[in-house]
């Protein structure tokens, strides 16, 4: 579908809303009591006398005060802060070979989906850019019921118990003495508890990586953490990993824009996929799955149901089954994206569990939640909850039931209501847990095969490029800078230096310490350490040293298009109205999206006494809300942009930040007020992402489009010493 017909699509769907909510007559447009009763005057309370005491007889206030009393409910413990929309899934011809879950076999077929993208650690009121885990949960809506895939945006987790979720959650929550840092891993209480569990240091790689920081939801990868199982129609076992690759490929922030930006707009990410939405360029993910025959269960040297490791795209390669378009955004934000409950338990025929042991425990936490948050063991009833496959079963009342039962029978086995509802047999879809043989002794144990901790971590920190390393290095830097106790920050180089020698010396030399010469035994004070309290690091597992699919820069998903990419253009009157339109037609043409940054909020004139119209105020806006910049022609233009204080700054910050710079004609001098264009030569301009027309080969526009496909010039960062 192209985006004018999109737009034409939502804008038309718009009206309908109008026409739905305004009915000619204009009856429904009176205000009404939650009864019904129309409501004369909603500004004054009943009084006796216009300066007496309110009364309580005034039902309409008492009803108005009481829903505001009671409109909060509790915020989730962990994803509070979140964005979320509608949209689709299409399976592909693979899919149905895999698995014979129904919205997987017609490859014409479409499944309406909810997806929330979210923040972990902070709460509801938290910026968008900390540096966490993104949740990343789909809910298909089946006509065999829903299905929730309720993953992230990194592919493995903290802990491999569920035992322990709680105590990672109260570690890395604001401390409680003082409820301090909001949204934030760098704090002792966090550092303290990863110090002491060696199985979290292949997350810690990760989340100290920029994939903690991504450019926006619709540029981040998804995964289902997990291991699942998929049983085809032969009632054929494998064991399966989810994989949701970006259309428009996997991109971050650096470190210092994602602070930057949290001041500017801490709705970022929020807006971000909203504005995508409304314009018509909408979000795509393929779903990917790892296929394991079940016979390969244990041919790997790590184990499949260990959710801190992952299965190595160079040996088990990723198959699409499937794209997802997200096409709608909520029509109400408390209704759909705070009410909405997922569940990993939700599953269907043709889907099932393993014994992952972080699995099994959130199947339980997962429906204690929900009762806490929406009040009720009926918050299936709630709208964006309802399956659109019928629901027939003997649950009754409680808490907002909505479903009018008839009839006297809510038991089964029964004859008065003629057995209903039925139990379906298999073959009529009713489903059936996989046949799996268990056969052992209860025990509080781990299995010796979840016990490396470090191969993994060693094979992401490795497959990371220079800028990559030395991001992390940074990151861990800064986290541990925080870290108030220096014996935690010890603990931490001697797990660091299990991984890689040179990032612990690395780290230790920007925190002013040692790197110890053996860690703290044992390493790991809750498992894994033996009697003698030592835990030895097993050797590094048999597979590829490095794997491209970790880095992003190296990942082929670092798609080269410049699709709904932001770039500013900065203008003054005076400004070259040709210059402005060649550039913003050419990069339109693209789906890139130019917003006009002039030095008022309403509009400024050309060159040609036109009428530009601005975007933003230079004075509400910074570069880091912007993907690239381009200064356009225009003498007058130039003069008056060099009065402002801000254009400095806003030029500094996007060399800074290694984004892509474009001048035409005068406006290559704007570039003489910053601190960096004096230090390169001509012949480097191009080469650091700085395209004037001075400089340009082809021609302006189409250098600097094809240098916003490279996205970043890392070339600008120095390396770590």
């Amino acid at each position: 579908m192209k985006k004018n017909d999109a737009n034409r699509n939502l804008e038309e769907n718009a009206k309908q809303k109008d026409l739905a909510y305004n009915k000619s007559d204009g009856t429904d447009q009176f205000m009404t009591t939650d009864q019904g009763v129309k409501v004369n005057d909603d500004n004054n309370s009943l009084k006796a006398g216009d300066r007496g005491p309110s009364l309580l007889e005034d039902f309409i206030l008492r009803e108005k005060i009481t829903h505001f009393d009671h409109e909060r409910i509790p915020e989730r413990i962990v994803h509070a802060r979140g964005s979320a929309a509608h949209g689709y899934f299409q399976p592909n011809a693979e899919a149905k070979k895999y698995s014979k879950a129904g919205f997987l076999q017609d490859a014409n077929s479409t499944t309406p989906v909810f997806v929330r993208f979210s923040t972990v650690a902070g709460f509801r009121g938290s910026t968008d850019m900390a540096r966490d885990v993104r949740g990343f949960a789909v809910k298909f809506y089946t006509e065999e019921g829903n299905f929730d895939l309720v993953g992230n945006n990194i592919p493995i987790f903290f802990i491999q118990d569920a035992a322990k979720f709680p105590d990672l959650v109260h570690a890395v929550k604001p401390e409680p003495h003082h409820e301090m840092p909001q949204a934030a891993s760098a704090h002792d209480t966090f550092w303290d508890f990863i110090s002491l569990m060696p199985e979290s240091m292949h997350m810690i790689m990760w989340a100290m990586s920029d994939r903690a920081i991504p450019r926006s939801y619709r540029m981040m990868e998804g995964f289902g953490v997990h291991t699942f199982r998929f049983i085809n129609k032969k009632n054929e076992s494998s064991f399966v990993k989810f994989h949701w690759k970006p259309k428009l490929g996997t991109h971050a922030v650096v470190w210092d824009e994602a602070v930057k930006i949290s001041g500017n707009d801490p709705d970022f990410h929020r807006r971000d996929l909203w504005e995508a939405i409304e314009s018509g360029s909408f979000p795509e993910w393929e779903l990917g799955v790892q296929v394991i025959p079940e016979a390969d269960e244990h041919k790997f040297d790590f184990d499949l149901l260990d959710p801190t490791k992952i299965v190595p795209e160079e040996l088990v390669p990723v198959t699409i089954i499937g794209k997802m378009v997200l096409n709608r955004n909520p029509d109400n934000f408390f209704a759909e994206t705070e009410q909405v409950a997922f569940h990993p338990g939700h599953i269907v025929p043709g889907i099932d569990f393993t014994n992952d042991p972080l699995l099994q425990g959130r199947l339980f936490s997962y429906t204690d939640t929900q009762l806490s948050r929406l009040g009720s063991p009926n918050f299936h009833e709630i709208p964006i909850n309802r399956p659109i496959a019928p629901m027939h079963n003997n649950q009754r009342d409680g808490h907002m039931r909505q479903e009018i039962n008839v009839g006297r029978v809510s038991y089964h086995p029964n004859s008065l209501g003629g057995g209903c509802p039925f139990q379906a047999k298999i073959a009529e879809g009713g489903f059936e847990s996989y046949n799996e043989r268990i056969d052992a002794k209860k025990v509080r144990e781990r299995s010796e095969s979840f016990a490396d901790h470090f191969s993994q971590a060693k094979l992401f920190f490795e497959s990371q490029t220079q800028v990559e390393q030395d991001h992390i290095i940074n990151a861990l830097r800064f986290e541990l800078s925080k870290v108030e106790v220096p014996a935690i920050r010890e603990r931490m180089l001697g797990l660091l230096s299990q991984v890689d020698t040179n990032l612990a010396k690395a780290v230790a030399k920007g925190l002013g310490m040692q790197v110890p010469r053996s860690p703290e035994r044992p390493m790991n004070h809750g498992v894994g350490a033996d009697d003698k309290g030592k835990q030895e690091p097993k050797p590094l597992v048999k597979y590829a040293q490095t794997s491209d699919a970790l880095s992003m820069i190296k990942n082929k998903l670092n798609s080269d298009t410049i699709e709904s990419r932001q770039v500013a253009f900065l203008c003054a009157d005076g400004v070259d109205g040709n210059s402005v339109n060649t550039m913003k037609a050419a990069l339109e043409k693209e789906g890139a999206t130019v917003k006009i940054i002039g030095t008022n909020a309403t509009a400024i004139k050309t060159a040609e006494g036109k009428e530009l119209k601005v975007d933003h105020n230079l004075l509400t806006v910074s570069s880091v809300l912007f993907d690239a910049v381009f200064i356009p022609a225009g003498e007058a233009s130039i003069d008056r942009l060099k009065e402002e204080e801000k254009i400095p700054e806003f030029l500094n910050d996007t060399y800074k930040h290694c984004k892509v710079i474009g001048a035409d004609q005068e406006g290559i001098l704007l570039l003489n007020e910053t601190n960096f264009v004096l230090q390169l030569s001509e012949a480097k301009l191009e080469e650091q992402g700085i395209i004037t027309s001075d400089t340009t080969k082809a021609s302006l526009t189409a250098d600097f489009i094809s240098a916003m496909g490279e996205h970043r010039f890392w070339i600008r960062e120095k390396p770590l010493t």
